[in-house]
């Protein structure tokens, strides 16, 4: 198999389900495509595709060249992520991930960003799973918990979120002000679902609070704010996100041992690319937490 043209060729036909669909893809012409897919058949000596009025339609065999013409497309889109983000300039797409958890932090931040830097497209990706950024998912992340390990990542020690117990003023006027933690036993809670979940305010919770008392359980912080905000129970919340919230009243200030680290992860071949720099950069001082060291 020495013909990458011929693969991507006949992965854009399955993909398409015609010549002319992949021949407008690819910007080539149809003959190309019907040329590609003789010569890659004849040279594999099996049918890649059963050939119909409506279009073409792979076979067992080809199922099994598409499934790694996927990956083998996938993975060169990734490195042509990566090569573009190694420019000079401050432009193209920045891609940043983190839990939806930081989104009110990052938003903010990569909208001022854009301001600064119109040239950029920026792409922000949540999601519970760890990107890689060797394979070039990514630019940037943001992540919290225990120090990243990653061999190729760059990272470096970021703010750490105040977390803080609120519950929403239509809350307090039913259920009323706990007056300390002696009280909070007596009220209603909304926290993450998952008892084994290892954020350290969630451990609190769990180990001071009758269970029978967490009244609502979700695995979306976003639902978590919402029910909180609709008077469902007292949970925990970011202290930036929620001060925004004039509704939401501070029922416990915030603990040193509710906080978890956050760090910012970069792939050592981008780190030091113009782009990824001037986020970090924009990033720290955003969040007050100085120059990029």
């Amino acid at each position: 198999m020495n013909n990458w043209d011929e693969v991507r060729t006949a992965y854009h036909v399955a993909q398409q389900g015609t010549v002319s669909g992949a021949a407008e893809v690819l910007g080539v012409h149809h003959a190309t495509v019907i040329r590609h897919i003789d010569s890659l058949e004849q040279r594999l000596g099996v049918k890649l595709f059963q050939r119909h009025a409506r279009g073409y339609t792979a076979t067992e065999a080809g199922q099994d060249l598409l499934r790694v013409a996927k990956t083998t497309d996938e993975q060169f889109h990734q490195l042509e992520g990566r090569i573009k983000g190694r420019g000079s300039d401050v432009s193209g797409e920045l891609v940043v991930t983190s839990l939806v958890t930081f989104a009110p932090l990052l938003v903010g931040a990569l909208t001022t960003f854009r301001e600064a830097y119109p040239d950029v497209v920026v792409r922000y990706l949540t999601d519970d799973r760890v990107f890689r950024l060797e394979y070039g998912e990514a630019h940037v992340a943001l992540r919290a918990g225990k120090q990243p390990q990653e061999p190729d990542n760059v990272v470096q020690p970021f703010t750490s979120e105040d977390i803080a117990l609120y519950a929403s003023k239509s809350y307090i006027a039913r259920h009323g002000m706990p007056e300390g933690e002696k009280d909070l036993p007596e009220h209603l809670f909304v926290c993450h679902d998952d008892i084994e979940n290892k954020a350290p305010f969630h451990r609190w919770l769990w180990s001071t609070i009758p269970h029978d008392r967490v009244v609502f359980r979700t695995k979306d912080s976003r639902v978590t704010e919402r029910a909180v905000q609709e008077g469902a129970g007292i949970g925990f919340l970011g202290v930036r996100e929620a001060s925004q919230n004039p509704d939401l009243v501070q029922i416990l200030p915030p603990r040193e041992n509710w906080s978890a680290p956050l760090w910012l992860v970069t792939h050592v071949d981008l780190h030091r690319t113009a782009k990824v720099q001037a986020f970090l950069t924009h990033l720290k001082d955003y969040a007050g937490e100085g120059p990029d060291s």
